[in-house]
């Protein structure tokens, strides 16, 4: 049973997977392409965290880890980016 619950949950996610390469590629807009950006980061996450439910094993969860603090400082970093008007160094 919990297969088939996995399996749901990885056709889910790929499909969100899809829509969100969608919108990084063709959004309008710089902060809708962050967006998106970090919604991958999220869809990656989770689709790791399913399929070690899969298969029972705790090994990637350190990787889980570390995608969720890379994608944490990314968006703080486009944000502060975006918020500053497009300046990296601003006086």
């Amino acid at each position: 049973m919990m297969d088939l619950y996995a399996n749901i949950a990885f056709i889910v996610l790929v499909l969100s997977l899809c829509l969100c390469f969608y919108r990084l590629l063709v959004g309008p807009s710089l902060p809708d392409r962050v967006v998106a950006m970090d919604t991958i980061t999220t869809v990656i996450i989770a689709m790791i965290a399913v399929y070690c439910m899969k298969v029972k094993s705790a090994i990637f969860y350190d990787a889980i880890l570390v995608l969720s603090i890379l994608g944490f400082v990314g968006t703080v970093s486009m944000a502060k980016f975006l918020g500053k008007g497009g300046r990296i160094f601003g006086e």
